[in-house]
């Protein structure tokens, strides 16, 4: 553990942590708050953009997705440089640059500029996601930072949930380009405080600088999610899919390569030989599949099927992140994970997550109450083993590679939410093509072409019997995940690595 207080940054043992640590917490995750707002906020705008610029579907794609691209492909990057460069430096950086992008978002008077200035928010969001969680790390004690990390999984939750309510609030009362302007003066005094109150810290071994890692990284990442969000519009065997796909694999196949060959990487590939990293990666990947991409057909459901509209869709989703709040912010699910130990809550967090999806998928036909259940038991598993997973990576490595670890904390999410929407979209799809005989194979195109009531029911029918097969999916996934995660952990423990 490092003294922040003090001007070297050489690692010194400091049992308690930082004396001004849960200030500090608040300011990193305020900061955090911004970045996840802006993943989810976006969405509800569409309609405004499309009429108020003239975007077509095209735009509105890049829009959406030159934030996650850029975003992505800089996780691991980004998380080098804060090691190397200072955690506390490159907080500041990504506020300032996530600030001027909202700036210049809000003011956009054209697609392009509003896709180019999203694009340098993606830039300002890998810097703010990596080093929130490496200074989290860093000025906790380890028997606190359980706690600490579950408080911000909390906060990426609320983010996650309130993003729709606020662009909902925001564009019943001003124009679309004020979803972004809100982000400048929360930018702004989490920036003045992050400058005041966060301690500097860094890789006292001052690594060199691993650009053509950095390079292949993030071309091989952002290839790699390219492919994985055009797959459910374009088709998996399009040149649109298979291209960008196998540059990935060559590009990160190139980057292990070169990773394993220089003296000072900035992804030691050892990380991988340890079962307590790859347990904890490979379940983090697997929750992200299931949650996310469950999470995001049922909006959809919601909507179309339900009839609800986006801000009470929202607020009807919201008991799931209310839940995992209350139980981080309260201490519970730390308390819960500490008597358990990482592995267990890890497994049994993630099979009550399992259980909350089938809810949803045979509770559906009874209404929301069968859906709230689900939701509820979503909510406490994940906030049970979200956090012990994320402690569970970060733990795994060096604390002066911290941002690198969180660069892979985010990755693993990135990459797993990304493949969930996809996978379970098409899932659902594909379910949904074979229960209707309407040229449309959307929703809303199926149900415009319907010519009787009783067409539009048997439409959402099979809509809704795609969506029960998904979140089955989901379910298998997340529960395979915690079966993986909690059996690699529990061996990491008993051969002492843990």
């Amino acid at each position: 553990m490092y003294n922040m207080t003090a001007p070297a940054t050489a690692p010194v043992t400091v049992p308690q942590g930082h004396p001004q640590r849960w200030l500090i917490l608040g300011v990193i995750c305020l900061a955090q708050l911004t970045v996840l707002l802006d993943n989810t906020i976006l969405n509800v705008a569409i309609p405004s953009l499309t009429r108020e610029l003239g975007a077509a579907t095209s735009d509105i794609q890049w829009m959406i997705n030159a934030y996650s691209l850029v975003q992505s492909g800089l996780l691991l990057t980004a998380g080098s440089a804060a090691d190397r460069y200072g955690r506390k430096r490159m907080l500041a950086a990504g506020l300032v640059l996530f600030g001027l992008g909202s700036l210049v978002a809000g003011l956009a008077d054209s697609t392009a500029q509003l896709i180019a200035a999203r694009a340098g928010m993606g830039v300002g969001g890998a810097l703010l996601m990596t080093t929130t969680l490496a200074v989290a790390m860093q000025i906790f004690a380890p028997e606190e930072q359980p706690r600490a990390i579950g408080i911000w999984a909390a906060v990426n939750s609320l983010g996650f949930a309130t993003g729709p309510l606020l662009g909902g609030f925001m564009l019943n009362h001003f124009w679309w380009g004020a979803i972004f302007l809100i982000n400048l003066p929360v930018a702004a005094l989490a920036l003045v405080a992050v400058v005041v109150l966060v301690p500097e810290s860094k890789n006292p071994q001052g690594d060199r600088p691993d650009l053509l890692g950095a390079l292949l990284s993030t071309i091989g990442m952002a290839s790699l999610v390219f492919a994985i969000i055009s797959g459910p519009e374009h088709g998996w065997t399009s040149g649109r899919v298979l291209t960008p796909a196998a540059v990935a694999v060559v590009v990160l196949s190139a980057f292990a390569w070169w990773e394993n060959r220089i003296p000072h990487p900035m992804l030691d590939m050892h990380f991988f030989r340890d079962r307590r990293f790859t347990g904890a990666v490979a379940g983090a990947v697997l929750i992200t599949f299931g949650m996310g991409g469950s999470l995001f057909l049922l909006t959809q459901h919601m909507q179309f099927v339900l009839g609800y509209g986006p801000l009470e869709a929202g607020l009807r989703t919201a008991p799931l992140a209310l839940m995992i709040v209350a139980l981080n912010f309260t201490g519970v699910a730390a308390k819960w994970s500490a008597r358990l130990g990482t592995p267990l809550s890890i497994g049994l967090g993630m099979a009550v997550m399992a259980a909350g999806l089938a809810s949803i998928a045979t509770l559906t036909d009874h209404g929301y109450p069968g859906t709230l259940l689900g939701l509820v038991l979503i909510g406490a598993g994940a906030a049970v083993a979200s956090p012990a997973m994320a402690h569970a990576i970060m733990s795994a490595i060096p604390p002066e590679k911290a941002g690198v670890g969180a660069g892979i904390n985010g990755t693993v999410a990135e990459f797993g939410q990304g493949l969930g929407v996809a996978v379970l979209g098409a899932v659902l799809n594909s379910r949904f093509a074979a229960g209707i005989s309407v040229a449309a194979v959307s929703l809303p195109g199926a149900l415009a072409e319907a010519g009787s009531e009783s067409e539009r029911a048997r439409i959402t029918d099979a809509f809704a019997s795609g969506l029960e097969s998904s979140q089955v999916v989901g379910a298998v996934a997340v529960l395979l995940g915690g079966v993986v995660a909690g059996v690699l952990l529990r061996r990491a423990e008993r051969d002492g690595v843990a």
